[in-house]
């Protein structure tokens, strides 16, 4: 059987630098009041002018990672794309990066798992490469989170949170055993699905009802989130889905060289850090640079570290991710 291994790494976040005193320009807040609740000092927004969609921001991460992996585009077998902010509500984004990269008619698949999105490509893609079906394959994660937002005190809660960007991987073919990604693990509880959540646009809620809505209404086309509830799931659904894929692999907390947490809150990492006892040096956080980008977290983050030199062959790596759905998983990568 064949292993798959992460040959190249690429990220792009837009140049436009957005700070919690500019927000606090928008809607009652301060910088006090985020760092305490989120950990987040800055992130980083689209402007109108920009070039950057979620599609664009994909291929110049997936450019950069295809580079890396010294892999041409047209050897690119398979596009994973996952995000929930896509350019259009069809057809996904996939098509658009094989379009806009110019890559031979490759399939491409859509990724609709929110905050997991990139851990569920990547065992997407993992799955396809081991049974010999495929040999390179793309997997991308990126958001347009700013486009969407409610930039007011009703929505503060939530819009202080999020950031645009985007993060690639390149997964190639590998008959080392013993390496690469050694397993991954996905779980899902619908029956909280709503408490993070975007109800419209939606086939329940189309564009004609949107349209005659009052706009100061308690409208449902901006993000809803239950904070509290989320946190309490998220501490735990993170060190189970970990503890699963330590346990898989029969290794020891003590293992671990690099855990990247999906960066939704510095709060949640830390707690999950205490809990197992890890150092600064074996958890990656960058959240304080670029808010939650959702399906580009753990991308971002990784590449990063991987530039950074803090993960280095040989490592090994763990990787996971808890967000709407509710979903959850990991990864454990020997790098």
């Amino acid at each position: 059987m064949y292993t798959s291994r992460i040959a190249g790494m690429g990220k792009f976040v837009p140049d436009n630098v957005v700070t919690n005193d500019d927000l606090a320009e928008m809607m009652d807040t301060n910088d006090a009041w985020i760092q305490e609740r989120t950990g987040i000092k800055e992130r980083r927004h689209i402007l109108k002018e920009d070039d950057n969609t979620t599609a664009t921001m994909g291929v110049k991460a997936a450019t950069i990672a295809l580079e890396r992996a010294g892999v041409d585009k047209n050897d690119v077998d398979l596009i994973v794309f996952a995000t929930l902010s896509p350019d259009y509500y069809f057809p996904g984004c996939g098509v658009q990066v094989q379009d806009l990269m110019g890559i031979h008619t490759c399939p491409a698949l859509d990724v609709r798992n929110q905050c997991s999105g990139f851990i569920y490509g990547l065992s997407v893609a993992d799955q396809f490469i081991k049974t010999g079906m495929y040999k390179n394959i793309l997997v991308i994660g990126s958001e347009n989170h700013s486009g969407g937002l409610d930039f007011t005190t009703r929505g503060r809660s939530v819009s202080v949170i999020f950031g645009d960007g985007a993060g690639a991987a390149l997964l190639t073919r590998s008959e080392k055993s013993g390496h690469g990604i050694l397993s991954t693990h996905l779980h899902s509880e619908g029956q909280h699905a709503l408490e993070l959540s975007l109800k419209g646009p939606s086939t329940e809620y189309w564009v004609p009802a949107i349209m005659k809505d009052d706009p100061q209404e308690d409208i449902p086309y901006f993000p809803y989130m239950n904070g509290q509830f989320v946190f309490k799931n998220a501490v735990t659904r993170f060190s189970e889905v970990i503890m699963e894929g330590l346990q898989a692999n029969q290794m020891q907390v003590s293992d671990i060289d690099m855990l990247i947490p999906h960066q939704a809150n510095l709060r949640i990492s830390q707690f999950i850090q205490k809990k197992f006892q890890l150092s600064d040096d074996q958890v990656y956080n960058n959240i304080q640079r670029y808010g939650n980008t959702t399906a580009a977290s753990i991308p971002i983050a990784l590449t990063e570290a991987w530039e950074e030199g803090k993960i280095k062959e040989g490592d090994r790596v763990v990787l996971a991710a808890f967000g709407s759905g509710f979903t959850w998983g990991s990864a454990i990568i020997k790098w």
